[in-house]
């Protein structure tokens, strides 16, 4: 596998070094930025399914997607975010990362468009019953709530959605490898294998999501 010179002479190791790179940032990408949801970033928030949650531990970091039905995040209050834990895999590897450092990052998602919503903050790890009751879903609660103490909060240029044409191509022909497709890889099997993977978890799919 080649290796790259962290040491030449092109490589950036210095705020200067992207200060020749980058321009200054317009003054309108710098003053979005609140210390609050607003409200059409609420209004965002409400239609997103879909949301990337970043987290670190100071030796590693994570980025974890959560999702349910458009609006599953909830606000208590302009600076306050609560998020359901639906049932994984339990390797619950953000969980772990916030019980030694609460900063996460967010990143919310709506099909079909190029904008982004961004959230940065500071996470507890909740079990308060009533903050569970509310996120029931099918008489199933999540396990626990986490709730995020907003610091920052602003949209995301669309660039990088348009360049990708992320919401363009159907799902079924982006020939993007399946669950069973990484199983079968992971442990040795064939086609048939992940075919056959792919339609019973399908199947466990209906019951296993809360």
């Amino acid at each position: 596998m080649d290796t790259i010179d962290r040491t030449d002479l092109h490589t950036v190791t210095s705020l200067e070094d992207l200060d020749r790179i980058y321009a200054k940032p317009q003054p309108a990408a710098v003053n979005k930025e609140t210390d609050h949801v607003t409200e059409v970033g609420r209004a965002f928030i409400a239609v997103s399914p879909f949301l990337i949650l970043a987290t670190s531990d100071g030796k590693g970091i994570d980025c974890s997607p959560k999702g349910d039905a458009p609006g599953f995040v909830q606000l208590l209050d302009d600076r306050t975010l609560l998020i359901p834990d639906r049932p994984g895999n339990n390797r619950i590897d953000g969980m772990k990362n916030l019980l030694s450092n609460p900063q996460v990052g967010i990143i919310f998602m709506a099909p079909g468009s190029n904008e982004t919503y961004r959230v940065n903050g500071n996470a507890t790890i909740s079990t308060d019953p009533d903050l569970l009751k509310r996120f029931e879903v099918r008489g199933k609660p999540p396990r626990v709530v986490m709730v995020i103490s907003v610091i920052e909060a602003f949209n995301h240029c669309p660039k990088a959605f348009a360049r990708a044409k992320l919401w363009e191509a159907p799902a079924t022909s982006n020939g993007a490898p399946t669950q069973g497709d990484f199983v079968a890889a992971r442990d040795g099997k064939d086609a048939a294998f992940a075919k056959d993977y792919n339609e019973k978890y399908a199947e466990r799919l209906k019951t296993e999501l809360y």
